[in-house]
């Protein structure tokens, strides 16, 4: 008899793993963590435990909340890939002296894909509380509107000087313009 991965996650999923247990460790760990860094009742873990599991095991009676993570997750996948293919493409193509602004526009091209993503969940479950302030253009408009400022970033820092400075790659480079510190003479 051979054992297929596809035979193991639904003999996990019929375990009720994905719908109870996930969610439960999920929800545990972001209070537990939240309890232990904001230490509301000192450095007591005991009490940061019992709080965090008691309200992770009240949060998944609650049918939305698996249905939800069960639909979020996996869009959030996919947006990370798209993120990722266009970090792969900005180090590809971009210099490392023109890469200092690309930071800005892939935050912009990340909070589109945050916007889409808790859009399409909230929507697929049935809420319409975004459909009034997202309509089905305005995410349209959203994404030209980035695509735009993309644009207009990659225009500006494109038309510059030679290629100086190539000791780290782009993708270093566009990091390193994203987070790091300036110093008191940068802007």
């Amino acid at each position: 008899m051979v054992f297929t991965v596809n035979e193991f996650i639904y003999g996990l999923q019929s375990a009720g793993i994905f719908d109870f247990l996930l969610p439960f460790l999920l929800v545990f760990a972001i209070v537990f963590g939240i309890l232990q860094q904001i230490k509301i009742f000192g450095d007591n873990k005991g009490i940061h435990i019992i709080l965090a599991f008691v309200i992770g095991l009240m949060a998944i009676r609650w049918e939305f909340l698996n249905q939800f993570y069960s639909d979020i997750f996996p869009r959030l996948g996919v947006g990370i890939t798209v993120l990722l293919v266009i970090m792969i493409l900005v180090g590809m193509f971009i210099a490392n002296d023109e890469s200092r602004y690309w930071g800005w526009g892939f935050a912009a091209v990340a909070a589109v894909v945050a916007i889409i993503v808790l859009y399409q969940s909230f929507s697929f479950l049935g809420w319409t509380g975004f459909n009034g302030f997202f309509g089905g253009e305005a995410i349209g408009w959203i994404v030209f509107g980035i695509l735009i400022v993309g644009l207009i970033i990659a225009i500006a820092t494109s038309s510059g000087g030679g290629g100086g400075g190539k000791d780290k790659t782009a993708g270093e480079a566009l990091f390193e313009g994203m987070f790091r510190k300036k110093s008191k003479g940068e802007r």
